[in-house]
This record gives structure tokens, C-alpha cells and sequence, in this order.
């Protein structure tokens, strides 16, 4: 319980750091603006549209009496509205992440500039960047695409479609979305997909702390676009620490010490832990011509 706690302190310190550099606050609201028109604009075209749509999709009802006809056709058309909607939602960081990958980057190395110790850098051009976030963040929303379908399998189920399932499907939107978020961080040390998923599993509270309130407060698209910026600092802040707990593993996990009372290797002086720490006197000489 208390990585839920750390977790979602990330998150506050992240808003907080962009509170304390409002440039940084400016410039990480523009690509959650461009996004979020991009996608105002795609849902009023949908919702106009997709009566027209549905109507090409069921040549079968055009001869259906009024009621039945009009019923069916009313309800698919707010079924597609709702399934593009629903993909707004779960796209809607990937994409600002895409469309905002150059400023995103840069304010993520101004968090770690500011917080001290070193600033990683990929190394890599701007377009193999853009390919990377766009491949990696197709795979994730593939995932949560299987997620959803099994959830929503699942939400037939009586009670615990109405009471688990719910929390479960924010417990995988908040896991994935503050994936999305920290790989701003860890592509630039050059942390692939799969490592960062164990990574970020290793400590699944405190990613579930990070993630889950963001996820309940982007479903309002426009609070989405006022933290966006403060969720990618604090993903620094929160890779920042991750890297380090790691680092510190892999450094208890460097070889033991050589014990003195074991048998040498056949590549080892027979004579060199027996006389460590002893002056030189004459039996020296005899051993010397022994080694030779």
C-alpha cells in the first residue's frame, strides 16, 4: 500500500515541478491542444457521418417497417459513436505523446537536468525516435484492445461484472497509461518495450498508484491536456528512482570476493594467499626458484 501512496505522490510532484517552470507548463500543453482538436474535429465528422454509415452497412433493413428499421439503425449509430469515442479515449496519450514527441523529450530532459546526476540521451534521429513511439505504442494499444475485450466478456458475469470488472479495466488503462508516459523517459536510455513492461511490473503498485488516478481524471479530455505535462515530469521523476533501485540491484548482484581458505585454480599462484601480508626472509628465494 505504501507504492500506491509513492505512486501517486510522483504524480503530484510532477505537477508541481511544471507549476514551478510555467515555461515548461506552456509548452508541454501544445501538442494536448493539436491533439485534442484533431480529435473534437474526427468525433463531430463521426457523429455526423455515421448515420450515413450504418445506413451503407445494412442495405438488409432498408425494406424493414418503419419502427424496427428506424430502432436498429438508431441504435448502431450510437454504438459507432460510442466505439469511436471509446477509441478516442484510450489513443488519445498515445497520440499527444506522438504529435508532442520533440517537446515531451525536452521537457523530460529539463526534469532530469534540474533534479541532478546525469541526462541520458538516446543518440538516435528524430524520425527512428517517431518510429519507435509510434511501433511501441501500436503494441500497447493492441493490449489493451485484448484487455477490453476480455473485461467486457466479463462484465456479462452477474455482480462481478458490475463491481470487479470496472476496477480491473482502470487498474489496466492506469498500468498501460503510465507506461506511455514513462517511455518518454526510458527510450532515452534506451530501454526497449519489453524491459520496460518488467520493469514497470517489478513494481506494479507503485505504477498502479501513478497510472490508475490519471486514468479516472483523462476521461475528461481537457483535464487530459492540463496534466499532461505535469504526468510526463513526474514519469521522470518516477523512472528516476526505478533506474536507480535497479542499478542498485544490479550492483548487489556483482561477483564475491574470492575466499582465502578455498583450493587455487590451476591459473592461481599456489603460494600467494599463503604468504600475503609476510615479510620476505630467505625461504623466499628457494620458493622463487620453485615458481620458475
Amino acid at each position: 500500500m505504501r507504492d500506491l501512496g509513492a505512486g501517486f505522490g510522483y504524480l503530484v510532484k510532477g505537477q508541481r515541478w511544471v507549476g514551478r517552470h510555467g515555461r515548461w507548463f506552456g509548452i508541454g500543453l501544445l501538442p494536448g491542444l493539436i491533439t485534442l482538436v484533431l480529435y473534437a474535429a474526427a468525433l463531430v465528422g463521426l457523429a455526423y457521418g455515421a448515420d450515413d454509415l450504418v445506413g451503407w452497412a445494412t442495405p438488409f433493413a432498408d425494406d424493414w417497417s418503419s419502427p424496427w428499421q428506424g430502432g436498429l439503425r438508431g441504435f448502431l449509430t450510437a454504438l459507432v459513436w460510442v466505439f469511436g469515442l471509446f477509441l478516442a479515449v484510450i489513443t488519445f496519450t498515445a497520440v499527444t505523446l506522438l504529435v508532442g514527441q520533440p517537446f515531451y523529450e525536452s521537457l523530460s530532459e529539463a526534469v532530469d537536468r534540474a533534479e541532478g546526476g546525469e541526462v541520458p540521451e538516446s543518440g538516435l534521429p528524430l524520425w527512428r525516435e517517431l518510429w519507435i513511439s509510434a511501433r511501441d505504442s501500436l503494441r500497447i494499444v493492441v493490449r489493451v484492445a485484448v484487455f477490453g475485450v476480455l473485461l467486457f466478456a466479463l462484465g456479462f458475469v452477474p455482480v462481478v461484472g458490475q463491481t470487479v470488472v470496472p476496477v480491473l479495466g482502470f487498474c489496466v488503462t492506469g498500468f498501460f497509461l503510465a507506461e506511455e508516459l514513462t517511455a518518454v523517459a526510458l527510450q532515452r536510455r534506451r530501454v526497449e518495450l519489453r524491459e520496460r513492461l518488467d520493469l514497470l511490473r517489478g513494481r506494479r503498485m507503485l505504477t498502479l498508484g501513478f497510472g490508475v488516478p490519471l486514468a479516472l481524471a483523462f476521461l475528461v479530455p481537457f483535464v487530459a491536456v492540463l496534466l499532461m505535462p505535469g504526468a510526463v515530469a513526474g514519469a521522470t521523476l518516477l523512472v528516476r528512482d526505478l533506474t536507480e533501485d535497479r542499478a542498485g540491484e544490479d550492483a548487489g548482484h556483482t561477483a564475491p570476493e574470492p575466499d582465502p581458505h578455498a583450493p587455487p585454480r590451476h591459473d592461481q599462484d599456489p603460494y600467494a594467499s599463503r604468504d600475503q601480508g609476510r615479510p620476505a626472509g630467505p625461504y623466499d628465494l628457494g620458493k622463487d626458484q620453485a615458481r620458475s
